[in-house]
């Protein structure tokens, strides 16, 4: 019977049968260790005979191996323990050297980027590599239980649409079977406010695209969304939300994922129960005054003062993450909802969450007469058009009040680790220069 890795400390003084991976081999003082890895870890394992060291001349990393030894505690050896009088099968043998090294921490200099990407495929085997995706397994993991916590049900939208969602220039376009021109989506933005009106909350982790002309450490072509949206709520009620979302992924990941958090040597990020807001006239005010240099009455944040805030709050508040409001109505989407008493401002809000912006919430314009009055006079749009006429109907047979957000799930994971480019937290990362493996 095949065990586990892990499972092997529950075995000591018997003999156990394992398979997986060549991970390492060396010669120590003319005795031969190899460790041997599998999907829960690594051991490793002593081999003295000469007939099985033979067995592994020529065979480079990789190698599949079957390994039946005893198990023998060692407080020296990975996990305590270390298979001795190891008899070896060669499954798969792999005679070609490896174009990295997987049994050492690999650079992620940025000049070095190209080179992990390239062999990504290999490269993930390093378990400092496979600590990235097995922490971002448990931040989705923490994510969906923390929407079922609070009633919501999760949706699959389409991700082929007859229009773009959010508008501009920023979609992939494709043929569909000559017929007609379709995109990819850049959001789950119309289907997930429909279904509000079905379900009340809803969310979806999925895929979106932006044909964005951009090779910054901050965007991808193809990214994640983790997308909610929730009805008969207020703006405080959605900043609420996200601030016990991200209190609960990260308690979720510092209580399980603590070896693999230890492969990156991060530290838990501070963040209070309720996330402090800022208006943005303040940031800009704040940081004109702490910098000399003069922000106050641009439009957005500056990625430098993104970074500033998250610093100043943390030193000041507490706080690794903040809320920007009191965006205005410039760069604002029809489907947005403005102050009631201030039509130039709208209810939305931005997460910035060490020193990056992680997710962008606002509550919607839910009236169908208002919507589509927006629609018409911020984007010149048709009610009539097929693409808008469904998500339009939805307002017009009663949807309560509403909001949401989108947050970029490898952002998330880079900042947790504290990682330099959001694309190292992506396993197969798509930006404009790359399309493979």
């Amino acid at each position: 019977m095949r065990l586990l890795t892990k499972e092997v400390t529950n075995y000591i003084g018997s003999s156990v049968t394992l398979r997986g991976w060549l991970h390492k081999k060396r010669l120590l003082g003319g005795l031969t260790f190899i460790v041997l890895r599998d999907r829960a870890g690594v051991v490793q394992i002593l081999v003295k005979e000469k007939d099985e060291v033979e067995k592994l001349r020529e065979h480079q990393l990789g190698t599949v191996l079957t390994i039946t030894g005893k198990v023998i505690e060692d407080k020296r050896a990975p996990g305590g323990v270390e298979i001795h009088d190891a008899q070896l099968t060669v499954e798969v043998p792999v005679l070609d050297q490896p174009p990295i090294e997987i049994d050492k921490p690999l650079s992620h200099e940025s000049d070095n980027l190209d080179t992990l990407f390239d062999y990504r495929v290999v490269g993930l085997r390093n378990l400092r590599e496979q600590a990235v995706f097995k922490v971002q397994s448990e931040i989705v993991e923490a994510v969906r239980h923390y929407f079922r916590q609070h009633e919501f049900t999760e949706i699959r939208t389409p991700k082929l649409l007859a229009a773009a969602t959010e508008g501009g220039a920023e979609v992939f376009k494709i043929d569909y079977f000559g017929k007609q021109e379709a995109t990819l989506a850049q959001s789950p933005q119309f289907y997930k406010q429909m279904l509000v009106g079905v379900f009340e909350r809803v969310y979806e982790i999925a895929p979106v695209y932006r044909a964005e002309p951009s090779a910054t450490t901050r965007h991808m072509t193809e990214y994640i969304s983790i997308d909610g949206e929730m009805g008969f709520i207020t703006l405080d009620d959605l900043q609420i939300f996200l601030s016990g979302l991200l209190n609960a992924v990260v308690n979720h990941v510092w209580e399980v994922a603590a070896g693999e958090l230890a492969f990156w040597d991060t530290s838990k990020p501070q963040i209070p129960e309720v996330i402090p807001t800022f208006s943005m006239d303040d940031i800009h005010q704040k940081y004109t005054e702490a910098t000399g240099t003069k922000t106050v009455g641009e439009k957005d944040l500056r990625p430098d003062e993104e970074r500033w805030i998250c610093n100043y709050a943390k030193e000041k508040l507490d706080s690794e993450a903040v809320f920007v409001g009191s965006w205005p109505r410039q760069g604002a989407k029809f489907y947005h909802k403005f102050k009631d008493n201030n039509q130039e401002v709208a209810e939305r809000v931005d997460l910035l969450f060490r020193g990056v912006e992680l997710a962008t919430a606002s509550m919607r314009e839910h009236r169908y007469h208002k919507v589509v009055t927006q629609l018409k006079g911020m984007t010149g749009g048709d009610p009539e058009d097929p693409g808008l006429k469904p998500f339009l109907n939805a307002m017009r047979y009663g949807m309560p009040p509403h909001g949401g957000f989108g947050m970029g799930l490898e952002r998330l994971t880079q900042k947790i680790l504290g990682l330099h480019n959001v694309k190292e937290t992506s396993l197969f990362p798509r930006d404009i220069n790359r399309l493979a493996p």
